[in-house]
């Protein structure tokens, strides 16, 4: 069975079906797709589903263009369509699962996603199928969660490692970043056998530079933790400097530029509002979950999330303490935010340091606007804003402008000119032109 898959990805006349189609699955698709495969990508958001089909991308970093290139009409060696239906599982060879695993307001895993999509796979599946979990999640979730259910479905006759294969290869999709890609970035994959292993690279590298083999998906799944718990313990002492420096009447931002200066042994992070996005601020909270099933506390995991979590809290101290040294206060003020997105020049706000700010400002009494050209309406859990138009005439009405996202359209000269006070939680400042003595910086 092995090599009967193994021969058909070499020949790319495997099916190959990617589950979700997001921010990671929609790249992956595309990237198999322009290899010469057929791919179908599955999503429960018709939408989504509808924009593929019409050659439209939803993603910021994706041209409509490299869609509609692998049309079935295009004619090309490969092709990319999009369902909500997974009957399409039923003649697929190899399936992906790029599905959300948020965490709970307790900070304990949701990996129901991952448990839906193993139960429509679970309908489908057939001897001679590989299945790849790319999705976020807590050391041995492929082994614990994916293989029971499959086996489960297979009645005894389906045999891992014989007549399918499981593998799981973190996604390390960095959105808007251009110069590393899906196709660019090296692929970590580790399977439940060796023979799964050996499938699942010559999956992977026919579409992919560099394949990195692990021994087992519980060493895959770390790999991912570590990468980004890493991140979220570094950008937490980097705030805590930023605290420090603040006392000390320091400027920590000119302190990380020196240090930087070190070719050896550092490794420059930057302070912010707070943490965001899809992984750093979610992906540690599954490995300290994991351990505390095993009566382990994941100490710098929850130092970080603490001074992060933090941050937005200490960024409205420091609006206050602004508008305290033109003898105002808060509640009252009209405070704009610029920026929600959790990173620059993207759409994406989940986990966004922005959200809590506003919610800070509104619950003290604050009127907040936000403006974002990448957010027009903010329509999410209990916020329901629209951006605002920024021009001359209405800046100056402003008490005090945050900074929170640092987006490259920005014109900061003309923001620092027209603004009666700024906070720049991200150093966007920094090489302006403009008299900004009106600036604070985190």
């Amino acid at each position: 069975m092995a090599s009967e898959l193994k021969n058909k990805i070499e020949n790319k006349t495997a099916q190959i079906s990617v589950i979700g189609a997001g921010y990671v699955g929609l790249p992956l698709a595309i990237a198999f797709a322009s290899a010469g495969f057929n791919v179908c990508a599955i999503d429960n958001d018709e939408s989504k589903v509808n924009k593929i089909n019409a050659g439209e991308s939803y993603i910021n970093d994706i041209s409509s263009d490299a869609i509609k290139s692998l049309s079935p009409k295009a004619k090309n060696d490969g092709t990319l369509t999009a369902t909500t239906d997974y009957s399409c599982l039923e003649s697929s060879d190899c399936v992906i699962i790029c599905v959300p695993t948020p965490v709970s307001k307790t900070k304990d895993p949701d990996v129901s996603f991952i448990i839906n999509a193993t139960d429509s796979i679970s309908q489908y599946i057939h001897e001679d199928m590989l299945i790849v979990l790319e999705s976020t999640t807590y050391p041995g979730t492929t082994e614990e969660i994916i293989v029971p259910m499959l086996e489960k479905t297979g009645k005894g006759k389906l045999k891992i490692g014989s007549n399918i294969f499981v593998a799981f290869s973190p996604e390390r999709i960095d959105p808007n970043n251009l110069i590393w890609t899906v196709i660019d970035t090296p692929k970590v994959l580790g399977g439940i056998t060796k023979a799964c292993s050996d499938i699942g690279v010559s999956l992977y590298q026919s579409a992919i530079q560099t394949i990195v083999p692990v021994s087992s998906t519980k060493v895959a799944e770390m790999v991912k933790l570590l990468e980004n718990t890493y991140r979220a313990t570094n950008i937490g002492l980097v705030n805590e400097i930023a605290i420090m420096c603040d006392h000390l009447d320091i400027d920590v931002w000119e302190v990380i530029d020196a240090a930087a200066t070190k070719p050896f042994g550092f490794t420059p992070f930057y302070p912010g509002p707070g943490l965001g996005g899809h992984c750093i601020p979610v992906d540690p909270q599954f490995l300290a979950w994991k351990l505390k099933t095993l009566n382990y506390n994941a100490r710098f995991i929850q130092l970080a999330t603490e001074i992060n979590a933090g941050m937005p809290d200490y960024v409205v101290n420091k609006i206050g303490d602004i508008l305290n040294e033109s003898s105002k206060s808060l509640k009252g003020s009209n405070i704009l935010v610029l920026g929600i997105a959790y990173k620059p020049d993207v759409s994406d706000y989940r986990e966004s340091p922005s959200l809590d700010v506003i919610d800070i400002l509104s619950t003290k009494g604050a009127s907040v606007s936000y403006h974002d050209p990448y957010i027009p309406a903010l329509k999410y859990e209990h916020f329901d804003m629209e951006s605002i138009t920024i021009n001359e005439s209405n800046m100056k009405s402003f008490d005090c402008v945050v900074i929170a996202t640092n987006h490259s359209s920005y014109d900061w000269d003309w923001i620092i000119k027209h603004s009666n006070h700024i906070l720049d939680t991200r150093n966007a400042t920094a090489h302006t032109k403009t008299n900004n003595s009106h600036v604070v910086k985190l």
